[in-house]
């Protein structure tokens, strides 16, 4: 089986929580070359369920994340099926062994890609939507004197108290199904990826997404049962359960102050980040409301406020959903790369 992407070996990989695994994995992509001074790198991590195929969106000629320009590495997450996961990993810390992966974790081991296997010591910038958004904060917050722009989108570096309840909700409904058995199901979950697929419908489309009928009008399905049918179980039932799970993990104790260098000091770790900042929530969003994006850029030293204006909800930062969207981040995306 040919695969479009490199699996780069961490071998021996100590997690935050205490767990190694004796041969993590990191896979990633790039797209165009890196130049003769190691100048142009950008880090544009994945997100929840996402892999890097999901990232390509943004990337293209004449786009900000332009391959002629930059070279831009796209690493994924621990738990998408690709990097190591309970889907892949051989026993003892298989499916529902997998060890708690952190944020910290996965950027700890993005860094070790960046740095031994291409030996990148800045990086023009990193960007990510919701999870990838976390990353980049992480990134921000942890190597300073490294990365010289940051650009997260409807994400936040810390996930709030009402973001982990609805997380809540959404693992409690995959979960109820008899089938789960505890993370040992032998065949799909396909009930508990049904319901957890209709939680996460409430919430990843703003009201006035649906108020405005544009999941019939813009995206042409046939009746809201169609669409959650279709887009929303239709989005959940192909991927892993368990790997679902260890990234809600990592999103609900998403902190960049959750480590050794900051210990719990939020704003320690927020006024850290030098990097010059465009922080863009979904106007809309339900998940990363602006005023969560309006405290963290009060507490950073070189933000921008810069709101996406759409009524997409969080999806107006990905994936590729309403090329309005697209075009706004795009074009953000290039006014910070011009600084």
């Amino acid at each position: 089986m040919t695969t479009d992407y490199q699996i780069f070996d961490l071998g021996e990989t100590r997690f935050q929580r205490g767990a190694t695994l004796r041969d993590a994995k990191l896979a990633y992509k790039t797209f165009g070359t890196l130049n003769a001074d190691k100048s142009n790198a950008i880090v544009y991590p994945t997100w929840y369920s996402g892999q890097h195929y999901d990232n390509e969106w943004l990337i293209g000629p004449g786009m900000a994340l332009d391959p002629e320009k930059y070279f831009i590495i796209i690493p994924n997450m621990f738990g998408n099926g690709l990097s190591s996961s309970p889907s892949n990993t051989p026993e003892p810390y298989n499916a529902a062994r997998f060890p708690k992966i952190t944020a910290f974790d996965n950027v700890m081991a993005q860094h070790r890609l960046v740095t031994e296997k291409f030996g990148i010591k800045k990086l023009a910038m990193v960007t990510g939507w919701s999870m990838g958004a976390l990353q980049t904060f992480h990134w921000g917050a942890l190597f300073p004197d490294m990365v010289e722009r940051i650009a997260p989108f409807c994400g936040s570096a810390k996930c709030s108290r009402h973001n982990f309840v609805f997380l809540e909700g959404v693992l409690a409904a995959l979960r109820a199904d008899s089938a789960w058995a505890d993370g040992w199901y032998k065949s799909k979950p396909e009930k508990g990826l049904r319901a957890m697929a209709r939680v996460y419908a409430g919430w990843g489309f703003s009201q006035d997404f649906y108020r405005a009928e544009l999941d019939l009008k813009t995206l042409g399905y046939s009746s809201l049962e169609d669409f959650l049918v279709a887009f929303w179980e239709g989005f959940f039932l192909p991927k892993d359960a368990n790997n679902l799970i260890t990234m809600a993990w990592t999103w609900q104790n998403g902190d960049i102050s959750d480590n050794e260098l900051y210990r719990g000091d939020f704003k320690k770790a927020l006024a850290a980040i030098t990097a010059k900042a465009f922080v863009m929530p979904g106007a809309t969003d339900l998940y990363f409301p602006p005023a969560d994006s309006e405290f963290e850029v009060q507490n950073m030293p070189n933000a921008k406020f810069v709101p996406v204006p759409s009524i997409w909800g969080h999806f107006a930062g990905g994936p590729g959903t309403n090329p309005e969207d697209v075009r706004f981040i795009d074009e953000k995306l290039k006014e910070l790369l011009a600084q």
